[in-house]
């Protein structure tokens, strides 16, 4: 990208990491789909969950340090 002259780089270096959460997120939601009763809202919240579960799991590794 060039302005006036000046020659500027841009650098994304987040792909790795979007790569990590996808597949996290495909992960979570097979497994929470698959323990849900199959009807259309059970999937919907299995697949509100396998977004979410990060959060869940902080609250819990925080619970057991009692903090």
């Amino acid at each position: 990208m060039t302005e006036r002259g000046r020659t500027v780089q841009i650098t994304d270096s987040s792909g790795v990491w979007g790569s990590f959460f996808l597949l996290a997120y495909i992960g979570a939601a097979i497994y929470f789909v698959s323990r849900s009763g199959g009807g259309f809202w059970q999937v919907v919240l299995g697949l509100l969950q396998a977004a979410v579960w990060p959060v869940y799991l902080t609250y819990l590794v925080l619970e057991a340090l009692g903090a």
